[in-house]
């Protein structure tokens, strides 16, 4: 095949709060990057080194960052899918063909695309995708721990920790919570019949 290949991934899906976001990243063949893997297999400290590198020599690399109120809106899958194409229409080059992580693919796409299941870990364009959402994710989650303390998002990124559930619910939902994930739901319920 010629023309540029695209990885994509993301990252958010599971936590109570925050974006997912999805990044799309066409890799530079003449300038490889080594230690590409998936992102939830390397340390803070490597990914911030490796998102660095995937920036200054990929040919192309875009992040896409859907909402909490999409989300709740349209659903986490919908807002994952809806990201992926947002990311790839957003390269600065169009790609011949994306590579995406998991086993679905958005029905609208500006390129013909393939699902490989574990690709994180497999496809290196699709390994440095899930580098740059997750770095930018976590990035926008330690932001959050300055604007809505007392949740933590610091240290457990949004995800359903206990310590991340206890504050919740002491504290209540911020803006940035999934109202329609189960346990958001169920403390602005509980809040709703208190009032």
């Amino acid at each position: 095949m010629t023309g540029y290949i695209a990885g994509v991934d993301e990252a958010g899906r599971g936590p109570l709060a925050g974006p997912v976001a999805v990044a799309a990243v066409i890799l530079d063949p003449v300038r490889p990057i080594e230690g590409l893997a998936d992102s939830k297999q390397l340390s803070a400290r490597r990914r911030e080194a490796l998102y660095a590198l995937i920036v200054e020599r990929a040919i192309a690399h875009a992040v896409v960052c859907v909402e909490a109120v999409e989300i709740d809106r349209v659903n986490i899958l919908n807002a994952t899918l809806s990201g992926m194409t947002r990311a790839l229409e957003m390269l600065v080059l169009p790609p011949a063909l994306a590579l995406i992580d998991g086993n679905r693919l958005p029905k609208t796409l500006p390129c013909p695309a393939r699902a490989i299941v574990g690709g994180d870990a497999s496809e290196p364009a699709i390994s440095a995708a899930s580098i740059l959402a997750k770095v930018t994710r976590d990035r926008i989650l330690c932001d959050y721990d300055t604007r809505w303390p007392g949740y933590g998002f610091a240290r457990h990124k949004g995800y359903p920790a206990p310590a991340h559930l206890e504050a919740l619910r002491r504290l209540g939902p911020c803006p940035e919570h999934r109202r329609s994930f189960a346990p958001v739901r169920e403390v602005c319920l509980v809040a709703s019949t208190k009032a």
